[in-house]
């Protein structure tokens, strides 16, 4: 994410676990074994998750719009670690026909799924739709993610406490979804406004998932987490966000420290969101951290995702 995590949290209440030990990535629990998706890995934060799994021996599958960037990604991780499992698949999260050809790939190709990272996003465009027709943000950030983890859940099942984590960010604090213009068809569209919707939507999709889970008896765990402020490219479109950042963020290996967090710890558990440790939230290591009263408002979050399911036409 970036400075607006700085921007959301200020004036608000921050609670945040006891501090224990640092965790970083060399306290991660090995991943043999394991397969895990990545949306949005070719740069940044997705990058660094990618590498850190790959690293830590699981199969990680680089879902990727662009797939030669993809293979960059992989080239590159490849000379870190030789030995590493590392493919690349075409993924637009903005194509509805997209999400639905790489689950059908990934299912004919892989008997298993371990970990889906819900990773990808974009942040503040200029205003645009997705090839659906949906609010670019609401459409990728949210819409993409749902379908893909709804497409995908079959192939969770079969895996035993496998994980969907959700990347939100602290901009979710100033969402404020209006169910009856989630496509900004009657508003000025708000670029940064339409942001953190889609952000507020990760954690509501989140929650809604979990429960859903747990009314079906289903042992799979859905948790979130953000990055704090980091470097990276999400913020092409802000000048003067690239600008502070060279002053201010933590390098994206940090930011995806509460990601990878929420992924393979021992102590997590549906519905957890965690983030940095420090100052509001901004940088540190992991922790379990406390979002939005808005953002636990399981009413607006099962509304949600009757809708997102009418917008789709993808069911649970």
């Amino acid at each position: 994410m970036s400075f607006v995590n700085a921007l959301c949290f200020q004036g608000r209440t921050l609670m945040t676990m006891a501090k224990k030990e640092q965790w970083d990535t060399r306290l991660m629990l090995d991943q043999s074994g394991k397969v895990a998706i990545v949306t949005g890995a070719t740069s940044g934060l997705g990058y660094e998750t990618a590498r850190a799994l790959a690293g830590k021996g699981a199969r990680v599958i680089i879902a990727a719009r662009d797939t030669a960037k993809g293979e960059s990604a992989k080239e590159k991780l490849k000379k870190e670690y030789p030995e590493a499992d590392v493919a690349v698949m075409k993924l637009d999260l903005a194509d509805l026909q997209s999400v639905r050809k790489f689950s059908d790939d990934f299912s004919k190709r892989y008997s298993r799924l371990d970990l889906l990272i819900n990773n990808a996003g974009v942040m503040a465009p200029p205003h645009g739709k997705t090839a659906d027709g949906f609010e670019l943000q609401f459409g990728t950030n949210h819409l993409g993610h749902f379908a893909l983890t709804i497409l995908l859940l079959e192939m969770l099942k079969k895996v035993p406490g496998s994980r969907v984590v959700t990347v939100s960010s602290g901009a979710h604090a100033f969402g404020m979804l209006d169910f009856d213009d989630l496509n900004w068809e009657k508003r000025k569209y708000n670029k940064w406004q339409a942001y953190g919707d889609s952000k507020l939507a990760n954690l509501y999709f989140t929650r809604e998932l979990q429960r859903l889970l747990d009314q079906a008896g289903v042992n799979v765990f859905s948790v979130a987490a953000h990055p704090g402020w980091a470097a990276t490219e999400l913020q092409r479109y802000q000048g003067w966000l690239v600008l502070l950042n060279s002053f201010f963020a933590q390098p994206p290996g940090m930011g995806a420290l509460p990601t990878l967090y929420a992924a393979t710890a021992p102590d997590v558990h549906g519905g957890d969101f965690f983030g940095p440790d420090g100052f509001g939230e901004m940088r540190g290591y992991p922790v379990k951290v406390q979002s939005s009263r808005r953002s636990r408002d399981m009413d607006a979050a099962r509304k949600l995702w009757e809708v997102s399911e009418k917008m789709t036409g993808i069911r649970w």
